[in-house]
């Protein structure tokens, strides 16, 4: 996407081009504008009577917890309360959204005021989760329930084990250790720390002895080295 698309409002063959990535053609476009306007980029055209996608998020989010609530609740039977709402939390969680939306690309499509945008908000989970959950909104406003249920289905809803990995990541790691390694030491390690005072980027790998393995990023060491023992599971599961 060029610069003159990026710093303008999203035009409707821009939608349209989004439709087809997410499967779902507005019927009101302009509530898929609306969804993926920041309130950087609205309040910087307030003279234009923008509305951001605060409102939308808001919606979005209670439509996303009864989805997943339902389809938890049905696709496990047996599964108790407890681990229900850990499972829904681990599903719907801001880095799990964000990395649901960075995959079909929708980072690249949200309106950032220009110190926003700046400041890397592009990159920033909490941006591109709530961008997520607009989205969400927006599709519910404009096609019901079901059409909403899709889109999360589709996007959110998919793959849930690795889901559920990732969220659990370094408690599952620690505890293939404490099984299949007793002894060994385990260590995350610091790779890199970039970027400016209010948009770090950290990177960090874990190393199992004398054994390293593939680094992960994030906004914070947490993130960091949670997206890092993720990568360790997965190497781990396949040797």
């Amino acid at each position: 996407m060029n610069s003159d698309i990026q710093n303008s409002d999203v035009q409707n063959s821009d939608v349209q081009k989004l439709e087809k990535i997410i499967g779902y053609t507005f019927q009101n476009p302009e509530l898929a504008q609306r969804a993926l306007r920041h309130s950087s980029f609205a309040n910087e055209h307030k003279k234009e009577g923008m509305i951001n996608n605060e409102r939308l998020e808001f919606l979005g989010d209670a439509v996303l917890e009864l989805v997943s609530s339902t389809f938890i609740y049905q696709t496990f039977p047996d599964m108790p309360e407890g681990e229900m709402t850990r499972l829904r939390a681990s599903l719907v969680c801001e880095p799990t959204l964000a990395t649901c939306a960075r995959a079909f690309g929708l980072p690249e499509w949200i309106r950032l005021g220009k110190g926003e945008e700046h400041t890397g908000g592009r990159e920033r989970d909490s941006i591109i989760s709530d961008a997520l959950e607009a989205l969400i909104g927006a599709v519910y406003l404009d096609g019901g329930l079901t059409a909403a249920r899709e889109l999360i289905l589709r996007f959110i809803l998919d793959d849930i084990e690795h889901k559920k990995k990732f969220h659990d990541s370094k408690t599952i790691l620690q505890e293939m250790i404490q099984h299949s390694f007793r002894g060994v030491g385990m260590r995350y390690e610091p790779v890199s720390e970039t970027g400016p005072d209010h948009a770090r980027r950290f990177e960090v790998r874990v190393r199992l002895g004398d054994r390293v393995f593939p680094s992960g990023s994030g906004s914070t060491k947490k993130a960091a080295e949670q997206e890092a023992a993720y990568h360790a599971i997965l190497e781990l599961e396949q040797s």
